[in-house]
């Protein structure tokens, strides 16, 4: 029998080879590194955290907050819970080359990474850090402002398995009788009270809704509401509309489509590009039809946000309990989602440069 080959004791070189070969697969985690300057959230997060720090020199000193910040985009850009992001960080030599991680450093734990995020939960903390992006994106000139499109997803939440009597208590904002006292708060503590079901197209979910409203041409998400998921589509619209949208389009499908709505945007000088409803007692014309196909071409774009979250960012599936962990995950979505946008649209946050001249707004 022939003796198999015997592998080379590990070298000096080797993790600088293991690299090197990862980027000649074209680590997409390196090209994230190379096209976003992370630390550009670093004072943001400074005063996030140092506020909730209590000043004191005893003990292990926190994690650098950039660092933890880029954990917590690696781990929605996969979806991961945080024990599979703790092991990942140990495994995985992209995801210690994209953190700054090296193989003598200490990889924070799963209770760690729960608890940073925790500190996003928090006067609305996650929606800074997404703010703080767009404007970056725009200062970039990404950002073409010649339309704009809304439209909702649901994130759903672990089903919970509650008695008639007790959903009854939760939809009237109370806490179930059954759930009070100091025997019961381990009980409490696992129910979602403010998550929601509801139905659409014959299929039932449970939990929140993601109600964003994007930039027609570059797909970036220019801002976004959390409810919970049986608030209907156009409940979020009023929240979501700015100024700074006046004299553009704005395209959306016919959930959107009643009269409270075009007084909407006609408040903030949008034009109305919603599509039309048909009835039974007064179905669509053809002129109808064609004009809402017209629409569709613009309106569709919206759905390709939604499909790269399920698809390249592993779902919309959230862990937590309560809304105010919801935002925070729907946050760093959006947020998350637009960062990989701008590098598909040629961002470099390293150059002086804006982006106009070099993007071809495309189809992914």
């Amino acid at each position: 029998m022939k003796a198999s080959k015997k592998q080379a004791a590990r070298g000096f070189f080797d993790e600088q080879e293991a690299l090197e070969k990862l980027s000649k697969l074209k680590d997409p985690l390196e090209k994230l590194n190379k096209h976003i300057n992370f630390e550009v959230f670093r004072e943001t997060l400074e005063t996030i955290y140092t506020k909730q720090t209590p000043k004191s020199n005893a003990g292990a000193k926190p994690y650098d907050y950039v660092l933890m910040f880029k954990i917590l985009i690696l781990q929605r850009l996969y979806n991961l819970s945080e024990e599979q992001m703790e092991y990942q960080l140990v495994d995985r030599l992209s995801f210690k080359r994209f953190t700054g991680l090296e193989f003598s450093h200490r990889v924070p734990d799963c209770n760690t990474i729960w608890n940073f995020k925790q500190g996003l939960a928090k006067d609305d903390n996650e929606k800074k850090l997404f703010d703080l992006f767009y404007r970056v994106v725009e200062e970039k000139k990404l950002i073409v402002n010649e339309g704009k499109m809304v439209d909702a997803s649901f994130h759903e939440v672990p089903r919970q398995r509650n008695s008639r009597e007790e959903n009854k208590e939760i939809k009237e904002g109370k806490t179930p009788e059954a759930w009070k006292g100091n025997r019961q708060k381990i009980k409490l503590a696992h129910k979602d009270v403010d998550a929601r079901w509801t139905k659409k197209n014959n299929d039932t979910y449970y939990g929140y809704k993601n109600h964003v409203k994007a930039d027609t041409e570059s797909k970036l998400i220019d801002n976004y509401e959390v409810t919970s998921a049986n608030v209907h589509d156009s409940q979020a619209l009023e929240k979501l509309l700015d100024k700074k949208d006046k004299g553009q389009p704005l395209h959306a499908d016919s959930a959107y489509a009643s009269e409270e709505m075009e007084g909407m945007i006609s408040k903030v000088e949008m034009i109305n590009k919603i599509h039309e409803k048909g009835y039974k007692n007064k179905p669509l014309t053809d002129e109808q039809k064609e004009s809402n196909r017209t629409k569709s071409t613009k309106r569709a774009r919206v759905e390709h946000i939604f499909g790269f979250i399920e698809t390249s960012m592993k779902g919309t599936y959230i862990r937590t309990i309560g809304m105010a962990r919801a935002k925070v995950n729907i946050g760093i979505t959006n947020l998350t989602y637009n960062i990989c946008r701008a590098v598909q649209l040629g961002i470099n946050m390293f150059s002086g440069d804006s982006c106009v001249q070099s993007v071809k707004f495309n189809r992914y």
